[in-house]
């Protein structure tokens, strides 16, 4: 169900992930099937109590780690994940926190306001991610904490940009601190994009110090988001308003088989 789930929401993801070798990619997907839900929850089910749906969802997580089993089958496989892994109660905790703030807060003003939304949206998430990739390693854990924390903040930087025209004009959001819509022209946006660039070659250095089971399906998503990032830097300000940028299937295969040759002739 979590791997399905996967395949309906991101296509780019999924594919990524059938590159993790097949003992690791059910836990991707399982973590992935968690924060999905959560994330449709607060986004698309306006006509409902998205509070109280969030709040059960919580409950049931609960009782799924609890009780070892549950009838949501996402939410039994995601605790399965959390007790072979270890992820630990405080990322989850962290998640769903930033997710109940998409409820309850629509203008981030201070940095450090945006900075708390995208470890819990993002950086944790690249975190529980890595607990899979390290099988237990503390010390390979604690020497990517940062470039993985780097990476989802880029990943999740990167989508801001890409649904800025949704989350501004369909659900009244502003992530970036003090952004105003009347005002973003393309030096706002070009800050942005430095800004990402940076958080890109941090999380690079990571990547390459990943298990080998795992570094090639990174490396294809964090060329998938490069290649979105370079679309988005080359579209107009104005246009980003307009539209929702994405990367053609034709690119992301050329950037597939990018990442598979650098991981072969092993020059990340």
């Amino acid at each position: 169900m979590s791997r399905g789930l996967t395949k309906m929401y991101s296509t780019s993801f999924y594919s990524a992930s059938s590159l993790f070798s097949k003992d690791i990619r059910p836990a991707i997907h399982s973590i992935y099937g968690f924060v999905r839900i959560a994330d449709e929850i607060v986004d698309t089910f306006h006509e409902h109590n998205q509070k109280e749906l969030l709040d059960l969802f919580e409950e049931s997580y609960h009782l799924a780690h609890k009780y070892g089993i549950s009838t949501n089958p996402i939410l039994y496989a995601f605790q399965l994940t959390v007790k072979q892994f270890g992820i630990p109660e405080e990322h989850i905790q962290a998640f769903l926190a930033s997710m109940r703030a998409d409820l309850e807060k629509k203008e981030y003003k201070t940095a450090e306001e945006t900075a708390k939304y995208i470890y819990g949206s993002a950086d944790v998430v690249g975190l529980m991610c890595l607990k899979v990739f390290c099988k237990g390693d503390e010390k390979l854990f604690k020497e990517l904490e940062q470039p993985a924390m780097k990476l989802g903040s880029a990943f999740q930087k990167v989508n801001f940009l890409r649904d800025l025209k949704d989350d501004c004009f369909g659900l009244g959001r502003t992530y970036f601190p003090n952004l105003r819509i009347e005002s973003f022209d393309e030096a706002t946006k070009m800050e942005l994009v430095k800004e990402i660039e940076q958080e890109f070659a941090e999380a690079y250095k990571g990547i390459q110090k990943l298990p080998e089971d795992a570094r090639l399906a990174v490396l294809t998503a964090y060329k998938y988001y490069k290649g979105l990032l370079n679309k988005i830097k080359k579209t107009p300000a104005d246009k980003l308003l307009q539209t929702r940028i994405r990367v053609p299937d034709y690119q992301k295969g050329l950037l597939l088989l990018s990442a598979i040759i650098k991981n072969r002739i092993n020059i990340l």
